[in-house]
């Protein structure tokens, strides 16, 4: 069931993550819920399908099983679907079989679930809901996080700023202890808006949306934020771009 609904680059990136001694976050989607009607935003009442707990009951198991990982720590959007996600994964990861875990270590069953606002779509992006949300109704979820990271929306952060928020908040998650995976579960605009940032595309086309539970890994190198090197993995393929960049383009961006 797991490599039927899984994005084969999830499993793909396992391989890349850094020894056991660096702190990794999956900033992932939360799994498969039911269908939405139309192109806008997923309304917050839609809940995980069967399969969509299932898959995220066993991904959570397989993450313990094979990066060499637990998880330690974990934020959630407060949507019912993430916290969902976020729980199931936890439960999944403590049900294995302890000769199935790497040395010693166990996985807790009992890991709070920290909600967090800026995990919410469009959450961290957001300055006044009210001049943003017409746009959203109006161009769909792609359109609309397309227009966001051109900044040609009102209502918005600067993308640069909205990402940097992010990621600031994962950082300070983040910690020196070994071993450690720590998950943040939110949802596909969020992902596809920050993944577009620190890449530095333009644009975000179709094939570049991220599924359900697709994820990226992400860590960082550096004792302060602000100069810190951000490494991540994304279908795969690993990056990486220093916090001063972002910094400094967000310095040199047009004030409106």
């Amino acid at each position: 069931m797991l490599d039927q609904l899984l994005p084969p680059s999830m499993f793909q990136s396992i391989a890349l993550l850094p020894q056991a001694d660096m702190p990794v976050t999956l900033l992932t989607r939360h799994s498969i819920r039911e269908l939405a009607n139309g192109q806008g935003l997923a309304g917050y009442n839609l809940q995980l399908t069967e399969s969509g707990r299932n898959l995220a009951y066993a991904w959570g198991a397989y993450l313990l099983q094979h990066s060499d990982r637990y998880i330690a720590q974990c934020i959630s959007s407060p949507i019912q679907r993430c916290l969902d996600t976020a729980s199931l994964m936890i439960a999944g990861a403590a049900q294995l079989d302890e000769t199935q875990a790497f040395e010693d270590i166990q996985q807790d069953a009992n890991i709070d679930i920290v909600e967090q606002g800026l995990l919410v779509e469009p959450g961290s992006f957001v300055v006044d809901i009210n001049q943003a949300a017409p746009y959203f109704r109006a161009q769909g979820a792609l359109g609309f996080m397309n227009s966001f990271i051109r900044h040609d929306l009102p209502g918005m952060k600067h993308p640069i700023r909205g990402v940097l928020d992010i990621l600031e908040l994962l950082y300070k998650q983040s910690c020196d202890q070994a071993h450690r995976l720590n998950l943040a579960v939110s949802h596909d605009t969020i992902l596809a808006a920050l993944i577009a940032v620190i890449a530095g595309q333009q644009q975000i086309l179709p094939q570049d949306w991220p599924e359900m539970m697709e994820g990226l890994f992400i860590w960082f190198e550096g004792d302060y934020f602000a100069d810190a090197e951000l490494h991540w993995i994304w279908r795969a393929e690993h990056h990486q771009v220093s916090i001063a960049h972002l910094l400094q383009q967000l310095r040199v961006a047009p004030v409106d």
